[in-house]
């Protein structure tokens, strides 16, 4: 690899912006020094505690950092997080209780499919803006009756298609499937069925694990037993990481392939020997030390990488997620104007409807037609070696 460029100051300070709006022009009729309430319904404790730990994290650092950078004029981003337990119904009395908080401006959802699904009409009735970081593309679609709901992950046909064309490089012509029994990983399936065809990969078998399962090794004895050239592991990071060590014991020999719903942390630790050389599609900061940073926005997220991997001494694939949540609805209360110490819900919405960055993800834009706002460009190869993650090449 070659060596990074150091940043320059102009960088560092776009590192912690880490934005590039499109005709952001903020007004200073009066000077507006209310705090900025940004509220969190976190997975903190249940099935998927290890994930919205790492997004709370990730919140935390990014609101300090925005903190103290003064670009807020003059005003700071105060954090409010509740756990929902990985359970929907305590999800649903979080979204009541913000949306009832008339200082809370937006709120942020973790990775729970279930919890963002089942309270879209709970936060369009409360016009509450809220961006949720869970996968399944039922988050965001139909736009119309999800005009408050936008979401900020890899979509699940983004991250099939960048799959289809790694294995149909590698010349891949038979696969399995290992996905999730929920709502992304029979979305995920779907679409493979569809990218395989085009790539011409015929699909062997495909199995269901429950998001409880800690024990995948029936489901992958089955899956390899028709001996395909990949395996595709469409579940989240725990999962797939058992996935990968019961492919192991199962001796099976050919390709292994993760979708970007199984990115956790940067390093394997004891993973590592059974998930050498598998294939992932994710976003670049995953690997972002890999990167020569040629632009601000690859600075920023260097710059992003390397505050998480100081403070917490590891990497979170999805934390850039959460902080360009924070990013998008800092910029978005700033831009939505209104009488100064009242928040105007329904400017934010609008705003956050129409907004491009080139965030610490990757390029995001969300529309009134889409709002679903990583882009496909976002999404690169990587690869497991030596017990990391790198970029593939």
């Amino acid at each position: 690899m070659s060596p990074i460029r150091s940043a320059t100051a102009a960088a560092l300070a776009s590192a912690v912006l880490a934005t590039t709006l499109t005709g952001c022009q903020f007004g200073a009729d009066e000077q507006d020094t209310s705090p900025i309430v940004i509220a969190a319904d976190l997975e903190l404790s249940g099935a998927a505690a290890s994930a919205g730990k790492a997004y709370q994290r990730a919140l935390e650092l990014k609101v300090e950092q925005l903190n103290s950078s003064g670009a807020l004029n003059g005003r700071n981003v105060e954090l409010r997080v509740k756990d929902n337990r990985s359970d929907a119904s305590e999800s649903l009395r979080n979204i009541g209780d913000f949306s009832a908080d008339s200082q809370v401006s937006a709120l942020i959802m973790g990775g729970c499919d279930e919890c963002a699904v089942g309270a879209v009409r709970t936060i369009d009735e409360k016009r509450i803006p809220t961006i949720a970081l869970a996968p399944s593309s039922g988050v965001s679609s139909p736009v119309a009756e999800r005009r408050y709901v936008f979401k900020l992950s890899p979509n699940a046909a983004d991250s099939a298609g960048a799959l289809a064309a790694e294995m149909r490089r590698k010349g891949v012509r038979k696969a399995s499937v290992l996905h999730s029994d929920d709502a992304y990983g029979r979305e995920g399936l779907t679409v493979l069925r569809a990218e395989f065809a085009k790539a011409g990969v015929k699909l062997l078998r495909a199995e269901a694990v429950r998001s409880t399962d800690t024990e995948v090794s029936r489901q992958i004895r089955d899956v390899v037993k028709p001996k395909p050239d990949a395996l595709v592991v469409w579940t989240p990071a725990e999962q797939a990481t058992l996935a990968a060590t019961a492919a192991k014991e199962a001796k099976f020999e050919g390709d292994l392939f993760f979708d970007a719903a199984a990115a956790g942390d940067l390093f394997l630790g004891a993973a590592s020997g059974a998930t050498e050389r598998t294939t992932m599609v994710f976003t670049q900061t995953m690997v972002i030390d890999d990167v020569i940073a040629t632009t601000p926005a690859k600075a920023a997220r260097r710059q992003w990488f390397q505050s998480y991997t100081a403070r917490f001494g590891d990497y979170s694939g999805s934390s850039s997620f959460a902080a360009d949540a924070v990013q998008l609805i800092a910029d978005a209360e700033l831009r939505a104007g209104g009488e100064p110490g009242q928040v105007n819900r329904d400017g934010i919405r609008d705003v956050l409807e129409t907004i491009q960055m080139d965030g610490l993800s990757g390029p995001i834009r969300i529309t009134p037609d889409n709002h679903s706002g990583l882009m496909p460009q976002a999404l690169t190869t990587l690869v497991a070696r030596n017990g990391r993650w790198r970029l593939a090449g």
